[in-house]
């Protein structure tokens, strides 16, 4: 059957259109597939498939490690870029079913081209209470002290439809390489977590991301617009002000309502190439 192979500044993954060829969602098979040596090489796969319940269409992402994850902010991207140059949606906004619920997307043409340059995404509103994040902690846990494996600092949990544990302590890059890995696994969160090491600097964001299942990446969109949540919580940033966030691979502009309604991601989406596979293992 035929992929394609995009990324959303660096985080990169296998898109199938399940609409136009349908086959089953097969989470052994997108492991061998994103093996980086001995398949075509992914964080994950983008399946495309038709809407449900009044949407246009439904994305499931299943990560390299064979597991589902319930959202992923640059895998809405690209798969927003491919359903409008491919014209399998119509017009420059339409709705996505996601593991999250229903999502909206507005796309942005080149004029020249008339292929999408750029995607922006309504992320819906942050997950803040402990239980729904789920951590094991009653409340909203922000800047909260927490250690792990000898290391104090201090944390914040916020939910994007995926769980993320975010810190903008000054941790060594010694102890964010060791932690990474630790800290998606730590008892404290009952399905495990994606982990951003963030700081800000004159009003911009720049994190370091482990993303649950797909280890250290270039980028993550849910992320980013978790940790811009918990830094305008922090006061660190301000809401309702497009915030500048710096990623491994790249910038996305993240704005956070203030009435935490919604979270706007804007970011650009960009297809690699296309290729044939046997699908079946």
């Amino acid at each position: 059957m035929k992929f394609w192979k995009y990324h959303g500044i660096g985080n990169d993954f296998i898109v199938l259109d399940c609409i136009s060829d349908p086959v089953p969602v097969d989470p052994a098979w997108c492991e061998q597939v994103c093996d980086r040596h001995f398949g075509i090489g992914a964080d994950g796969v983008l399946y495309i498939l038709p809407g449900e319940k009044g949407t246009d269409i439904t994305m499931r992402i299943i990560n390299a490690d064979s597991s589902e994850a319930e959202m992923c902010g640059n895998g809405i991207r690209c798969v927003a870029k491919h359903a409008a140059d491919t014209g399998l949606v119509s017009g420059d906004e339409f709705t996505i079913m996601t593991g999250r619920g229903v999502l909206k997307a507005k796309v942005r043409k080149d004029p020249e081209d008339d292929y999408v340059s750029f995607v922006q995404i309504d992320m819906g509103a942050p997950i803040l209470d402990g239980r729904q994040v789920p951590v094991d902690f009653d409340g909203r846990f922000i800047d909260q002290p927490f250690e792990c494996d000898g290391v104090k600092f201090r944390g914040n949990a916020v939910s994007m439809g995926n769980p993320h544990f975010i810190t903008f302590s000054d941790i060594s890059d010694e102890d964010v390489r060791r932690l990474g890995p630790q800290l998606e696994k730590h008892p404290f969160f009952p399905r495990k977590t994606n982990v951003e090491f963030a700081r800000v600097k004159d009003g911009k964001i720049e994190i370091t991301v482990y993303e649950r299942g797909a280890a250290w990446t270039l980028a993550c969109g849910t992320g980013a617009c978790a940790t811009t949540v918990a830094a305008a919580l922090n006061k660190l940033v301000p809401f309702d002000e497009p915030i500048d966030v710096r990623l491994p691979g790249g910038w996305l502009k993240i704005t956070a309502d203030s009435k935490l309604r919604y979270v706007l991601m804007e970011g650009p989406a960009e297809l690699v190439y296309t290729g044939e596979t046997d699908y079946l293992r």
